[in-house]
């Protein structure tokens, strides 16, 4: 039976937790998701577990964060003035703020922190510093 190795493109159903158990994301409903191994289109160690597996295989592993978003930045975190985000935006904790970075690109920014005159806004990847435990199913191996 053929085994998924770099280079294959494949097609995979996956559920993603959290240590407490809260689903972040899964391809229930939806067609499985599709990767070319070795290129980099998703996290390493879920690209790292795909390896080996063959058709209708299924496994769950649970990755540390340096194989999935990597450790949280506190180098990301910023205090900024209320007055800085536009007035029109009803702040509340959690949300997530889409911003220009320097170099015209778009980042995502979690309110984390507001006071009356300051709000904290963490740049990190919402999963950053996080174990991620994902179920898998390898639906199929195109190439």
């Amino acid at each position: 039976m053929t085994q998924a190795t770099t280079g294959n493109t494949v097609h995979v159903h996956y559920r993603g937790t959290l240590d407490d158990g809260t689903e972040f994301d899964n391809s229930a409903g939806r067609d499985p998701l599709e990767i070319t191994i070795g290129e980099g289109q998703v996290i390493p160690g879920f690209e790292n577990a795909l390896m080996g597996m063959s058709e209708g295989d299924s496994k769950t592993v649970t990755l540390p964060p340096n194989e999935a978003y990597g450790d949280s930045n506190p180098g990301l975190v910023h205090e900024v003035e209320r007055n800085q985000i536009p007035a029109e935006i009803p702040l509340q904790l959690g949300m997530t703020l889409t911003a220009t970075n320097q170099n015209g690109g778009e980042m995502q920014l979690t309110v984390i922190g507001m006071e009356d005159d300051k709000v904290t806004l963490d740049a990190n990847h919402p999963l950053a510093g996080k174990a991620l435990t994902f179920e898998l199913t390898l639906a199929k191996i195109a190439a």
